[in-house]
């Protein structure tokens, strides 16, 4: 079984990668942002709290973000196994995934780490498009779709995202590395952590991914 964390900066290929792997494993992609919108869109009790915690600007806290999560991988489609991205993203989230996937037979056993250089994922982040309907990633020139501005897998029309600018990048890359840099080493004490160099083409990427997962099914 596949239980998988993926982890990895923003412009890393991550995007692409977890389009990959749960097509090929037929895996549920867990993404916190999918979590909350579907639990406001529902007008559950836990969305409708998020909801008001984020139209005041406030961050969610991780009780909440931890209560969403419980939720979500307790649905039986994570029953055979699940990706989780964007998710832990503290120290406080990692301890208390470990407690609950034990809990609800979902526990995590493989955690999988894309790293780019920060001055490589500044140059993608600029070109970067998304699908906003799949949330398939693009690179106006690395990795263009087939046909231009359209997703290939699902054809809506790509955007490029609001945050993805130099000063906004800057503040994310900051957090993400100051949130990270504790789970690198709180995964590799459980024994979870595997590392990819996202330099080595995205495609050879894939294959060692795919190799790793395949061996742990």
């Amino acid at each position: 079984m596949l239980n998988i964390i993926l982890m990895g900066p923003p412009g890393a290929g991550k995007g692409t990668q977890a389009t990959r792997i749960i097509d090929e494993f037929n895996l549920p992609h867990i993404s916190t942002g999918d979590i909350f919108r579907e639990n406001i869109s529902k007008g559950t009790e836990l969305g409708l709290k998020a909801k008001a915690i984020i139209e005041r600007g406030d961050l969610v806290p991780d009780e909440l973000t931890i209560d969403l999560v419980r939720s979500r991988l307790s649905q039986d489609d994570c029953a055979k196994g699940y990706l989780l991205d964007g998710f832990p993203r503290t120290i406080a989230q990692a301890e208390a995934l470990k407690t609950m996937g034990p809990e609800i037979g979902r526990a995590v056993n493989l955690v999988v780490d894309i790293t780019v250089p920060d001055e490589v994922l500044m140059e993608r982040i600029a070109g970067r498009r998304v699908c906003p309907k799949c949330g398939a990633s693009y690179n106006v020139n690395t990795m263009k779709p087939a046909k231009e501005g359209i997703c290939d897998r699902c054809g809506a029309e790509l955007i490029q995202r609001k945050d993805d600018n130099p000063e906004s990048f800057k503040i994310r890359l900051d957090n993400y590395y100051a949130q990270t840099a504790p789970l690198v080493d709180f995964y590799k004490a459980e024994g979870l952590y595997h590392h990819f160099d996202g330099m080595i083409g995205l495609e050879k990427v894939s294959a060692e991914i795919s190799e790793l997962l395949k061996a742990n099914q």
